[in-house]
């Protein structure tokens, strides 16, 4: 029976390109709680934190409860009214069974519930928005991020089982996921023009984003992975820069330094594609071929090069007038409780400078970053309960 049950998760058993419910839904709740995000640090930016439920917040939680009760139904049925193949593809917890991703995501869920009334006591007891890395806070990004790595491990089950003809919808589902994560990857603050010739800036992306392009790139069984991936990013976020500035609002908490009418809109995305479109030029090559530390250098370095190019010279296009309108969102540059915008807010920030010695190490953090992308890549590629 064993033998049988291994037999089953070696082999592909997804023949419809239908994508499952339970994956539909959570991927609904994962786009649900990010939208939530983006809204909630406008909200936060134009109003203030006038009360617990908000429409933002409300977002968001009703994204991780979908995510959660969805895996909850998951695992019930695969238990007690799940197939032979449904079973041996699960992974058993306390009695029950459901594929990995679903005990991630059930996790997450719970973490999200139990940072709400922590979050509540927390404003009430030491005020509100004294600070963004308070506990609730980091208890609240964790079970986000949880959630979202539970839907791409499920939607990675699901693309490694499928049959050639079904793996393409499939895999688009993953490829969005990992839209999705990128989106609470990479800190809205991070993408301010104004830090995009400092040498910092350059080591963070550097020190992480590889790890995420190349691994879904290698994870992948659609071609150009690492760049729908990006598209994916870019367009949520795009999305809520035109949006949000579409409704009136006002502040609602003190002090009011700046009078704002509208939500105001959140930093235009970072321009991945670009450096995708590299990630997955050399990943292609290798198809179906180990890759090793020399492949690591080259796409590490291609990938700092393109990116460096691509957001240096953006950033002086988003600090320009020529960026102070509707679609980069740059016309309303101060929140509520900052003074007016002065030609200040649209220097680039002079401390930090990008030397040789920073780009050499920024160098270094992309190759090893790559490296990790690309053994993660292979353990996702693998991933099959």
């Amino acid at each position: 029976m064993e033998s049988a049950a291994r037999i089953a998760v070696a082999r592909p058993r997804v023949e419809s390109a239908a994508v499952p419910w339970y994956l539909l839904t959570m991927l609904i709740g994962s786009t649900s709680i990010v939208i939530g995000v983006l809204w909630d640090l406008s909200w936060h930016m134009t109003i203030g934190r006038d009360t617990f439920w908000t429409p933002p917040h409300v977002a968001v939680y009703f994204g991780g409860v979908l995510a959660g009760l969805s895996c909850g139904a998951l695992a019930l049925k695969t238990t007690f009214a799940g197939t032979q193949e449904e079973r041996a593809v699960a992974v058993r917890f306390w009695g029950f069974r459901a594929p990995l991703g679903a005990w991630v995501a059930i996790w997450g869920a719970l973490a999200m519930l139990v940072s709400a009334p922590f979050d509540n006591w927390w404003h009430n007891a030491y005020g509100l928005d004294i600070d963004k890395f308070t506990p609730p806070h980091a208890l609240l990004s964790l079970g986000i991020l949880t959630i979202q790595l539970g839907a791409l491990f499920i939607a990675l089950s699901i693309q490694n089982r499928a049959t050639a003809d079904s793996a393409r919808k499939l895999g688009i589902a993953h490829m969005y996921g990992a839209g999705i994560l990128l989106v609470m990857l990479i800190p809205i603050h991070i993408m301010e023009p104004n830090r995009r010739h400092t040498g910092s800036f350059y080591e963070l992306m550097a020190a992480y984003l590889p790890i995420m392009l190349v691994a879904v790139a290698r994870s992948s069984r659609v071609r150009w992975a690492a760049t729908i991936a990006s598209a994916s990013y870019m367009l949520i976020v795009a999305s809520m820069v035109w949006i949000l500035p579409l409704f009136p609002a006002h502040a609602r908490l003190g002090p009011i330094l700046n009078h704002v009418s509208r939500m105001m809109a959140p930093e235009f995305p970072l321009l991945l594609v670009f450096p995708a479109l590299a990630v997955d030029f050399f990943i292609q090559r290798k198809e179906g071929k180990r890759a090793g530390w020399l492949d690591a250098v080259l796409i590490g370095i291609t990938f700092l090069l393109v990116f460096l190019l691509v957001h240096w010279y953006t950033a002086e296009l988003l600090l320009s007038p020529a960026a102070r309108n509707w679609f980069f969102g740059k016309y309303r540059y101060t929140l509520y409780f900052s003074p007016p915008p002065t030609e200040l807010n649209y220097r680039l920030y002079g401390m930090d400078p990008l030397t040789p010695v920073r780009f050499v190490k920024a160098l270094l953090w992309a190759v090893a970053s790559t490296r990790v992308g690309l053994w993660f890549g292979q353990w996702m590629a693998g991933v099959r309960r």
